[in-house]
C-alpha cells in the first residue's frame, strides 16, 4: 500500500502522506485486510519514535497534538520498520504511548472538571450563605418599617391629643377672662365701699 502511494505520488513524500490521509479516512471503502495493514503501519511510527525519544516521549513531550500528527508519525514509523516483526513492536509501543496519552489526558480533563464542580459548589455556597443574610436583612428591615409606622400612628394620635388639649386650654383660658371681668363688674357694681357683695362669697 506504501509503495503503491508512493508510486502514484510520483515519488514525493508530502503528497503520499496526504494520501494516506485520505485512505485512511475512507477505510470504509477499503478491504478489512488493507485496512489493519495500514492501521499496524502507522502505529509503528510512533512506536520508533517513543523508543528514539526515551523517557521524553513517555511524559508526554513531543508527542503529536492532533489526529493528523499522529497519522504522520505513525506512517514514518511504518517506513522505517526493516521487517514485518519490527513494525509491529512498533505499532505495539507506539498504541501503548497512544493509550497513555488519552488516558492522560483523559484524567487531565477529569481533573479540570473536578476542580470547576469543587469551584462552582463553593460559589453556590457563598451564593446561598449570602442568601440567607439578605433574607434575615429584608426580616428585620421589615420588622423596623412595622414598628416605624406603629410609632407614627401613635404619634398622629399624640397630635391629635395635643390638638384637643390646646383647644381646650383655648376655652378655659376664654372662660376664666369672661369670669374675670364678671368679678370685676360685680367688685366695681358694689354700693358699699370695702364691703364685697354676700353672693360672692
Amino acid at each position: 500500500v506504501l509503495e503503491r502511494a508512493l508510486e502514484d505520488s510520483g515519488d514525493d513524500l508530502d503528497l503520499a502522506i496526504r494520501r494516506l490521509n485520505e485512505l485512511r479516512l475512507s477505510t470504509a471503502a477499503i478491504k478489512p485486510e488493507v485496512t489493519q495493514g495500514i492501521d499496524s503501519q502507522l502505529s509503528a511510527q510512533v512506536a520508533n519514535n517513543v523508543e528514539s525519544s526515551g523517557e521524553e516521549s513517555s511524559t508526554g513531550c513531543n508527542l503529536p497534538l492532533d489526529g493528523a500528527e499522529w497519522v504522520d508519525l505513525l506512517v514514518g514509523e511504518v517506513i522505517n520498520a526493516s521487517n514485518v516483526e519490527d513494525a509491529k513492536m512498533r505499532v505495539s509501543r507506539a498504541l501503548e504511548v497512544l493509550e497513555k496519552s488519552i488516558f492522560a489526558h483523559a484524567t487531565a480533563s477529569a481533573k479540570n472538571v473536578q476542580k470547576d464542580n469543587i469551584a462552582l459548589k463553593q460559589q453556590l455556597e457563598a451564593l446561598i450563605q449570602e442568601n440567607t443574610i439578605l433574607k434575615r436583612a429584608v426580616s428585620i428591615q421589615h420588622e423596623r418599617q412595622k414598628e416605624f409606622e406603629e410609632r407614627g400612628q401613635e404619634l398622629h394620635q399624640l397630635k391629635q391629643l395635643v390638638s384637643q388639649y390646646q383647644e381646650q386650654l383655648r376655652t378655659l383660658e376664654v372662660n376664666n377672662y369672661a369670669l374675670a371681668m364678671h368679678l370685676k363688674q360685680a367688685q366695681q357694681s358694689n354700693s358699699v365701699p370695702g364691703r364685697f357683695h354676700p353672693d360672692v362669697f
